[in-house]
């Protein structure tokens, strides 16, 4: 590799984790490359930082176009493409979010849904629909909060995350005061 050392080192780590995120090692670090790169960069440019073959880096460029995961840049009197990644890191945050439930969580819960309008014949199947349901209702109940969170600013989602634990305490003052304002029905407020 034709890089510096902290950006190679960088790049090399990201190809090794890129394989275990379901990408191949060429996508990761042609992605990690962009990310760390200070200015958008060409294939040819991209080939020779990683001594990769172009052919290699185009495949790369379409995976990670086909994922929205870098733009494309034209630059005056440049006939080439040049490509970068989003500025944001909560940007790219939500799109991989997004994609990835396009692609995984959307054909689960497709499934699942379908799996829980059968009519069960046999008992164990019976068993089988309620941990269906089960699963649905989890799985469902994380993509309305990752739709709520696909909807809050940077800075909220930043403050969101960092709350940590903390989000526990609300819950329990939450419930505290539940229980405060809970009136019997013979006392005739609620």
């Amino acid at each position: 590799m034709n890089l510096p050392p902290l950006t190679q080192r960088f790049v090399l780590h990201f190809g090794e984790m890129g394989s275990r995120w379901g990408i191949n090692r060429t996508v990761g670090q042609i992605y990690a490359l962009l990310f760390v790169s200070a200015k958008p960069l060409n294939a040819d440019e991209i080939a020779e930082g990683l001594a990769f073959s172009r052919s290699n880096v185009s495949m790369g460029l379409k995976e990670l176009s086909s994922w929205n995961l870098v733009r494309l840049h034209h630059l005056p009197n440049d006939r080439r493409e040049y490509f970068e990644t989003p500025g944001d890191v909560w940007a790219i945050f939500r799109t991989l979010a997004a994609e990835r439930r396009k692609r995984e969580i959307d054909p689960t819960l497709t499934m699942l849904r379908e799996a829980l309008m059968e009519r069960p014949a046999l008992a164990e199947d019976i068993h089988a629909q309620s941990r269906m349901k089960e699963m649905h209702d989890l799985i469902e109940l994380g993509t309305s909060w990752l739709d709520d969170v696909q909807k809050m600013d940077s800075a909220s989602l930043a403050s969101l995350l960092k709350m940590g634990s903390q989000v526990k305490k609300l819950l329990e003052v939450k419930e505290r005061v539940k229980k405060v304002f809970k009136t019997t029905p013979s006392e005739g407020t609620t």
